[in-house]
């Protein structure tokens, strides 16, 4: 499901470069795979209140609130809110619910729960490690930025930052002594719930977490994402901010982005202007060059 999840959300931006290149007939092929696959994956996928993990050789369940152990699994969670799979029956914000319930602990978001208990054949390796370790309830920090990045998508800025500070590295330098790995780098996983020493972080660097998170933090949260007509900016932050700055270079053009936050809301943007002018909608035409000054106004 996670893939199907991967497929719905990433497959439109195929249907958009075929549409910029004038293929209509493939952009229409692409898009009829994708109805079918999110028909199939809302349909089939969906376990009331979150999304499977996978279906078994045998047609079982894997992630389903029918399984005793590894009912709930991280990874199609975030990958079919970001593809909107069920969004207008409330799917995305009832699995966001229940990733913070079930999955979220205070040193990150555990990769499946209740963590197996004993050696299950169907479920392999997973089965085979302690309880809050590696796959089975480990924190694995790659997969936490898929959530982040589906909170910011729809608008939860407190939750989506305090995941990702959870597992950043700075944020969690005042715990050394139990964290255990440098203090500059993301670990694969962070020791879980049901771990003997839960928040112990474990194989440093061997992970692809700080390219994720990078996108969690630069196109999710702060909300500066590049589209094909220019640069978006649709900031998902806590509500206490009073707003940020960031500058980004995009095909040869300096943007300098002031972002503010007077009514003090998560997500929502207000006005823009670029270089003084008001711009409908927020997307900033793409300039050939030079630097531009930005303002945006969240309400």
């Amino acid at each position: 499901v996670m893939i199907a999840g991967m497929f719905c959300a990433i497959a439109p931006e195929f249907v958009k470069m075929c549409e910029l290149k004038g293929d209509k007939a493939e952009a229409e092929k692409a898009q009829a795979a994708i109805e079918v696959m999110r028909k199939h994956t809302e349909e089939y996928g969906y376990d009331g209140e979150w999304f499977l993990r996978a279906y078994d050789h045998n047609g079982n369940k894997v992630g389903s609130h029918e399984c005793e152990e590894g009912k709930i699994f991280i990874e199609p969670q975030g990958w079919c809110v970001l593809a909107g799979l069920g969004k207008d029956k409330g799917y995305d914000i009832k699995t966001l619910e229940s990733v913070d319930k079930y999955l979220n602990s205070k040193h990150g978001l555990v990769l499946n729960n209740p963590a197996f208990t004993t050696y299950k054949i169907e479920y392999g390796e997973i089965s085979t490690y302690p309880g809050g370790y590696k796959e089975n309830a480990g924190v694995f920090c790659h997969n936490n930025a898929w959530v982040i990045c589906a909170e910011a998508a729809v608008g939860h800025g407190d939750k989506a930052f305090e995941y990702y500070s959870k597992i950043a590295p700075a944020f969690r330098e005042d715990i050394s002594d139990l964290h255990r790995t440098e203090p500059y780098v993301y670990a694969q996983m962070i020791a879980g719930k049901d771990a003997k020493r839960h928040g112990e972080a474990k194989n440093s660097w061997l992970t692809g977490t700080a390219a994720w998170n990078f996108v969690a933090i630069s196109q999710y949260i702060l909300g500066v994402k590049p589209q094909y007509s220019g640069l978006m900016i649709d900031p998902s932050i806590p509500h206490e901010w009073d707003g940020f700055t960031i500058s980004r270079l995009f095909r040869g053009a300096t943007y300098n982005i002031t972002v503010k936050n007077p009514n003090h809301v998560c997500a929502g943007v207000k006005s823009m202007t670029v270089d003084g002018r008001a711009v409908d909608g927020n997307v900033i035409p793409a300039f050939d060059g030079g630097v531009h000054e930005v303002e945006v106004v969240l309400g």
